[in-house]
């Protein structure tokens, strides 16, 4: 990143996807919700950054304008527990905050509901993924045609695993969008979306999360991980569980890596979040510049 002088400062925006409930059901289990610990990761990118957030989820919430959003040098949009399929004014206020972002022209960015609510924005749609849940890692995501050398993919291998937690997808893909990464559970992993004037790179796994944080995740949905198969009972759970936490607090423990088949694309954290730092460096700095800003 660049360094950036204090008339120069980098501005973003995060729209946090849930609802208020839900947030604070996440804030409960993690000491954060799902935005804020968004905000930290990108302050970690781009030191220097103001990061606001806000809340298109809940009725009246206070969003910037079209002048307002042209305030902003990004915007992102975090996880949510909603589907976009199901409707309703929760989901419709974001759909609609989408498309004055992608209106805007500021770069945009989203992760798993940022890419399904951007698809839905641009004229997409949005289904329950027929293979269930893809949860804890998405494994042999895989650089398509289109995506080698697209800047959203610098310095990621060709095949890579990624922190993952999902049962929706792209279903009907918007006529602007460019399908960049793909894997046998879902076709669409990673995309750009042009639209209305707008780019939008979003991708359906989690360059944000931690181990800690798909710890967390797994821990909170014992009942229906045993339900729906993808572990015999609670204590695999546990047991899983608790070889995340270690290995979050010591990623050297080959150990239990291997067990996991963890690998640096998950545990170093430059790999991790080599997309976002990419669409940093790639898609705001550039727009910051050309407006003067950078």
């Amino acid at each position: 990143m660049t360094d950036q002088s204090p008339s120069r400062v980098p501005r973003l925006l995060i729209a946090e996807g849930n609802t208020t409930e839900a947030r604070s059901r996440r804030v409960a289990l993690a000491g954060a919700s799902y935005s804020e610990g968004y905000a930290d990761v990108l302050r970690g990118l781009m030191p220097g950054v103001i990061v606001d957030i806000c809340y298109p989820a809940d009725a009246g919430a206070n969003l910037p304008d079209a002048a307002g959003l042209a305030g902003y040098d990004g915007v992102a949009i975090t996880g949510s527990a909603l589907n976009v399929y199901n409707g309703g004014p929760d989901v419709m206020r974001q759909i609609d905050f989408a498309r004055a972002v992608f209106a805007s022209g500021v770069p945009f960015f989203g992760s798993c509901w940022g890419l399904q609510v951007a698809t839905a924005a641009a004229g997409g749609s949005v289904r329950r993924s027929p293979k269930g849940r893809e949860m804890g890692l998405a494994r042999k995501i895989h650089v398509t045609e289109a995506g080698r050398g697209h800047p959203l993919h610098a310095g990621k291998g060709p095949v890579f695993d990624a922190p993952a937690i999902h049962t929706d997808e792209v279903e009907a893909r918007p006529a602007g969008m460019t399908v960049t990464a793909t894997n046998t559970f879902s076709e669409v992993q990673a995309a750009e979306i042009r639209h209305d004037g707008g780019t939008f790179w979003g991708v359906q796994y989690h360059p944000e999360f931690t181990l800690a944080d798909i710890a967390i995740i797994v821990a909170s949905r014992t009942e229906t991980l045993v339900r729906e198969g993808l572990f015999k009972e609670a204590a695999e759970i546990d047991a899983y569980v608790a070889d995340l936490k270690a290995l979050a607090a010591d990623p050297g423990r080959a150990d239990i890596a291997w067990r996991l088949g963890f690998d640096a694309d998950v545990l170093d954290p430059e790999r991790r979040t080599m997309e976002l730092r990419n669409w940093l460096t790639a898609m705001v700095e550039p727009a910051m510049s050309a407006r003067g800003r950078g």
